[in-house]
């Protein structure tokens, strides 16, 4: 057997998920480090520049760039912008609310259209009947709204600390949890390949 013949390894094929992994998590995971060693400042300008950064990432790593992510990347920068110009934390504390209910609103609005757009999202790796697409875009919309709603709770009835802390330690272990719970609905309604 030759070197070219030899199939990939598990590292290989997986790689692709792994970059993506940590693109989505490495501004969170920045903004986080940043804001235990630094503050809300120096955190929010980590928080901006490495989201751009993972625009770049994926493109260059990928091959692609989401939609979701993109209008994740403008929110960052008009309201990390907005937190220095006004010298104000609340508004880079408005902005998971800000993106989930953008992201509800897109969800929902396909769905008024007829459009299930989270079909366009996930259509490469799963393939779902027409009920299914329909039933988990429901479910992701009620989500991101209860995501915007916990944290203006939070942000607004807790510390500052508390607030970052509930980023990772929170939203995050809750997104992870909600998306798995989906697995159910996702398995019930896959099309069959006949």
């Amino acid at each position: 057997m030759t070197e070219k013949s030899i199939p990939e390894g598990p590292a290989e094929v997986e790689s692709p998920h792994l970059a993506k992994l940590l693109i989505e998590l490495g501004p969170l995971l920045a903004f986080v480090a940043t804001y235990w060693a630094f503050g809300i400042y120096p955190a929010t300008a980590i928080l901006m520049v490495s989201t751009v950064f993972s625009l770049v990432a994926s493109k260059l790593l990928l091959g692609k760039i989401a939609p979701m992510p993109i209008a994740t990347a403008v929110i960052v920068c008009v309201f990390g912008g907005l937190t220095f110009w006004l010298n104000d934390p609340s508004f880079i504390k408005m902005k998971p609310t800000i993106v989930n209910l953008l992201f509800a609103g897109i969800l929902g609005g396909g769905l008024l259209m007829g459009k299930p757009l989270i079909k366009y999202l996930f259509g490469e790796q799963l393939q779902l009947t027409d009920a299914g697409w329909h039933q988990l875009t429901i479910r992701w919309v009620l989500f991101f709204i209860s995501m915007a709603a916990l944290n203006e709770v939070v942000w607004r009835n807790t510390s500052e600390a508390t607030w970052v802390n509930f980023k990772l330690f929170g939203l995050l272990p809750i997104s992870i949890a909600f998306a798995v719970a989906q697995v159910g609905l996702i398995k019930k309604h896959q099309k069959t390949h006949t």
